[in-house]
């Protein structure tokens, strides 16, 4: 990766985020906690999950990743309170289209999530990049699974 790249992909912005990542308490009881960890660059998030009425009430999250994987998790802190499952599901979709097939950014209230569109181009990030809304799917998946049981 040349100088001018690195520039380009470790942006004012992201590196803003990297220092911003809410809800970084884990919670107590959660109806569900899911770990992740990308094996190429060893990137991990934790995120513990509370649902009620069908959407997200309490996030907590523990994110040991480089600064694209923080800058993503903090997007997704920010915007997953009073998220539902659907919506969490879909902003993963599209950010795992706009990362492999250069598809648009993530609807709102994802859409911060656009800022990490120039990682597009570097495969090997795309996991970290990833991290914090797939676990955020799938414990809430897991959540309404438990609740069900």
């Amino acid at each position: 990766m040349a100088d001018s790249d690195m520039i380009k992909l470790y942006s004012g912005r992201i590196l803003e985020l990297t220092t911003s990542i809410p809800h970084t308490r884990r919670l107590e009881a959660p109806d569900a906690t899911v770990r992740k960890r990308s094996p190429l660059c060893g990137s991990s998030v934790i995120v513990d999950l509370s649902v009620e009425n069908g959407r997200v009430a309490l996030f907590g999250q523990d994110v040991k990743a480089c600064a694209l994987g923080q800058a993503s998790a903090a997007v997704v802190g920010q915007a997953i309170i009073g998220r539902t499952r659907h919506e969490i599901e879909t902003a993963r979709d599209q950010l795992r289209d706009m990362l492999k097939s250069d598809g648009p950014a993530p609807d709102a209230p994802f859409d911060g999530l656009e800022v990490l569109s120039p990682a597009k181009d570097y495969k090997n990030r795309h996991a970290s990049i990833l991290l914090a809304i797939e676990a955020a799917a799938e414990a809430f998946a897991q959540a309404e699974e438990s609740a069900c049981a």
